[in-house]
């Protein structure tokens, strides 16, 4: 992962290069056929995208992170359990110089058991390419959101019990490449670097990766019930499991648009869907440890929102990423929900040389 994170880095940085160059006469040589590559390869129109015309950023930001997982067995006794997290709510500040971003941010809750999560979300928006890199360690914080155990068992008076019987872990990453990247611009939306001028959008195809662990106390899970009803509760053997380990490979394809519905105001929608091929392996509840695994092909999701004011002086918006990811075989199903808000000011400074001649 880091080897690709150093790819995209370098890929953005010559895109960034070539969009600050300004063109000189050059020998045609094979230095001149290197620049010419990444100066096309970065290359916008600019009757529909304005440049960023300054060197440094100030922000300040707030992220609303959200989980949500659903457990369910798909035998003749279908039960169902959903599970999701307090959400956490983190403010801090940012520095910028270019298209590079540094900050920190704090949790303003201080949940008890916030040194137990670890989340990282990284996304790289550059005009050609873009990237999405994510790791979540989810804690033990859950609590039960919804339970379907059968016609007889009422279970409203199980909403929001507290249960510390499962721990969710995902690491994976997404590349995709933007085919009109010319007119359409996913940095207006996403990374305040460029301004969208005209309405425009723009087919999208990319592949990603992810690993999945899901550890589940079911007995836990039953005395919890027990304990809310004082009846007896009885799991499906499809939800009788102790972990769980999946492995998904995909390829996608999306569409996305920003719509200029003003002047210096922009909302973007985009939505790609993705053929992933998911490998997984279990281990189930019995005395004997036996386990389970299985191979299939699902349709996973991404969304990302956003709705920015940007006067290439000062911005402001909001943005959100939004992932879907779904399994199941012939005894039980997982869907999973994660995504982020971010809520944003800032104020750019530091006008570039180009941006300068252009005004004198």
């Amino acid at each position: 992962m880091r080897r690709l994170l150093s790819i995209v880095l370098l890929m953005v940085s010559l895109g960034a290069m070539a969009q600050d160059s300004v063109a000189v006469e050059e020998p045609k040589n094979e230095l001149s056929w290197l620049r010419r590559t990444i100066r096309g390869f970065s290359y916008i129109d600019d009757n529909y995208v304005e440049p960023q015309h300054y060197n440094w950023s100030v922000m300040l930001q707030a992220t609303y992170n959200y989980d949500y997982y659903r457990l369910s067995s798909t035998g003749a006794n279908e039960q169902s359990v959903s599970f999701a997290p307090s959400p956490t709510f983190k403010i801090g500040p940012y520095f910028g110089w270019r298209w590079i971003f540094a900050g920190y941010t704090f949790d303003i809750k201080n949940v008890d058991v916030s040194d137990l999560k670890q989340e990282f979300d990284f996304s790289i928006y550059a005009a050609q390419v873009g990237a999405d890199i994510y790791y979540r360690r989810t804690g033990s914080d859950y609590k039960i959101r919804n339970v379907t155990l059968g016609k007889n068992m009422d279970t409203e008076h199980f909403e929001d019990l507290s249960f510390d019987g499962l721990s969710v872990g995902i690491t994976g990453f997404n590349v995709y490449y933007i085919f009109n990247h010319q007119r359409f611009s996913y940095p207006a939306a996403f990374a305040q670097s460029t301004m969208q001028k005209i309405s425009c959008g723009s087919w999208m195809a990319g592949f990603g990766y992810m690993r999945n662990s899901l550890d589940f106390d079911y007995d836990k899970m039953q005395s919890t019930l027990q304990r809310a009803t004082n009846k007896e509760v009885k799991l499906d053997t499809g939800l009788m499991f102790n972990s769980v380990k999946y492995y998904n490979v995909n390829a996608s394809v999306g569409y996305a648009y920003n719509w200029v519905f003003a002047r210096n105001c922009l909302f973007c929608s985009s939505l790609s869907l993705a053929l992933a091929y998911k490998k997984s392996r279990g281990e189930t509840a019995d005395e004997d440890k036996t386990g389970f695994d299985f191979n299939n092909f699902n349709i996973d999701g991404i969304g990302r929102f956003a709705v920015v004011y940007n006067n290439n002086r000062w911005y402001a918006g909001a943005s959100a990423i939004v992932r879907a990811y779904n399994y199941h075989n012939d005894r039980f199903a997982a869907n999973n929900i994660f995504g982020n808000l971010n809520i944003y000011v800032g104020y750019n400074f530091g006008a570039r040389e180009a941006y300068k001649k252009k005004r004198q």
